[in-house]
């Protein structure tokens, strides 16, 4: 990705009092590309990533549809990464921005045994007590998909250089 986005100036958009421009949303666990891939802090889902666009833009339409491609190359590879190390029974991935109107993707671990499945993780709670043991127990696996994220994204090659 470029740093020019939509801009013709190049110059990165920011909006007051949007959290994603005015903090990093989570642990930044890799930077590049016009974006960062953060750990939120959703201690019911280790495992949760987002992928957050740096330039603040409210819609994928908005976007060259080069860095649109490149984008969504780090969210597949993010989804890759997830599933080989969390092992989840499903993974969500969404792009809502109801709350907050800038371009970033959810990309969510789901099991079977997780505090709201079958609903979506901002649906109310059907489970209590296994799902947190369980929780926990998966917590231990997000080290290594921080390393493998950093790796696998340090690898890729970038919008760039096509």
């Amino acid at each position: 990705m470029t740093k020019t986005m939509t801009n013709d100036d190049g110059a990165m958009r920011r909006q007051p009092g949007c959290p994603l421009c005015d903090g990093p949303g989570g642990r930044v666990v890799w930077r590049g590309a016009g974006c960062r891939v953060i750990l939120p802090d959703e201690p019911d889902y280790p495992g949760f990533v987002r992928v957050v666009l740096d330039d603040h833009v409210a819609e994928m339409t908005d976007l060259l549809p080069s860095v649109r491609d490149a984008l969504m190359r780090i969210v597949w590879e993010a989804e890759a990464c997830l599933r080989e190390v969390m092992d989840p029974d499903k993974v969500n991935v969404a792009s809502l921005g109801n709350m907050v109107a800038h371009v970033h993707w959810h990309v969510i671990p789901r099991w079977r045994d997780d505090r709201h499945f079958p609903g979506s993780v901002w649906s109310a709670p059907q489970r209590q007590g296994e799902a947190l043991a369980r929780s926990a127990e998966r917590a231990a696996r997000v080290d290594t998909l921080v390393q493998r994220l950093q790796a696998r994204l340090a690898a890729m090659p970038s919008a760039d250089a096509e």
